[in-house]
């Protein structure tokens, strides 16, 4: 009886974890944590210049488990573009947005949280396209935009998709990322009033994304 009992218990154990939402992260170093990204990888956190130094103190780790949800993958490689153009207009295919879309595992819900690299590297932007990409189209902060949503959205079609949008760049970003997703019918949360410290978010600063995540994502 007590045999049948533990295996009753484990059983429904293991479905109430296959029924919890699982979220995955595309993104650049603002959710990044050393050791919790792939090998290779370059995290911003923990930082000398910042004030967040526990896992528990990130947005990503505070929004899961403000909502009881589970960590499917976090594929955040700090400094990363979303098209492959980097700094010093250096070719960056291999480690951009688009070059990671097939590393999020099995995900019910995809937070894209990047340009802020694309910003502050002054990628090109390029013009409007939505299919036919070619190599250098995607080498273009527009175009790269509407094709990462297109694959991520034929790789997980049944995840939701949230693009999240840093507070504090240049408007050509921001009015590009409202446009592009728009037209790729993808959630855009525009993050606001981000407290920073060394150009990347404070205790205080993540708190403020997790809320509005929370406040986006009802």
């Amino acid at each position: 009886m007590k045999k049948l009992l533990v295996i009753a218990l484990l059983a429904a154990t293991t479905a109430v974890a296959s029924a919890q939402t699982r979220v995955s992260i595309l993104g650049d170093s603002y959710s990044t944590f050393q050791g919790l990204n792939p090998e290779g990888y370059n995290p911003f956190y923990p930082n000398d210049r910042n004030d967040v130094t526990d896992p528990s103190q990130t947005w990503w780790d505070l929004y899961i488990k403000a909502k009881g949800y589970v960590l499917e993958k976090n594929d955040s490689w700090g400094g990363t573009t979303i098209c492959n153009t980097g700094y010093g207009r250096m070719n960056v295919s291999h480690n951009s947005f688009l070059s990671r879309v097939d590393k999020l595992g099995n995900p019910d819900i995809i937070f894209v949280f990047g340009g802020t690299n694309d910003a502050w590297a002054n990628s090109p932007m390029g013009e409007y396209k939505y299919q036919d990409w070619t190599d250098d189209d995607l080498k273009s902060f527009r175009p790269a935009l509407a094709c990462l949503f297109s694959r991520l959205k034929e790789q997980y079609p049944n995840a939701k998709i949230y693009s999240i949008l840093n507070s504090e760049l240049k408007e050509e970003i921001n009015e590009s990322c409202r446009e592009i997703c728009r037209q790729c019918n993808v959630r855009l949360v525009e993050l606001h009033d981000i407290e920073k410290q060394n150009g990347h978010p404070s205790i205080k600063g993540m708190q403020s994304i997790c809320e509005q995540l929370e406040e986006a994502t009802r």
